[in-house]
């Protein structure tokens, strides 16, 4: 059988290490799927998720020059359903907390009014920054330079 990157096989875990778990698939090869490619979360204990001789579906991300196979198990998943407007804000990755990074209400008025606003949310949240960073400097001022 002709492998190919992008395929989707089933294949048989011959080994497991700390760092990964070797796959044997049809045709008598083997290839391995790395710890960060098991499953769709952080995975601390890879023998929480394979053992030897399970049966795992994998896709092939690579096949290098030197003829060694890279596979991935949590990219042979189906894609998760996406939620349509459930009403629920969803987190985005990148995006720490459910901090609001911007207003959701539409506020009309004139250019200078919308300026306003924008200038005093930004104002305060600036303020807000600057005092939490003081706080965390323990208070030093860092142009204050030393006093005599």
């Amino acid at each position: 059988m002709q492998l190919e990157v992008g395929m989707i096989l089933e294949g048989k875990v011959t080994g497991v290490t700390n760092f990964g778990a070797f796959v044997e698939l049809p045709g008598g090869r083997t290839g391995m799927v790395h710890i960060s490619e098991v499953a769709p979360t952080f995975v601390k204990e890879i023998r929480d998720y394979v053992s030897e001789n399970q049966t795992v579906k994998v896709k092939i991300l690579n096949i290098g020059q030197d003829g060694k196979i890279s596979l991935s198990m949590k990219r042979a998943l189906p894609a998760p359903p996406r939620s349509s407007g459930s009403g629920q804000r969803q987190q985005r990755p990148g995006r720490p907390g459910n901090y609001e990074w911007q207003s959701r209400r539409n506020e009309g008025g004139t250019f200078e009014e919308m300026m306003s606003r924008f200038k005093q949310t930004s104002d305060e949240k600036m303020s807000d920054l600057k005092r939490t960073m003081e706080s965390k400097r323990g208070g030093f001022s860092r142009h204050g330079g030393s006093q005599k």
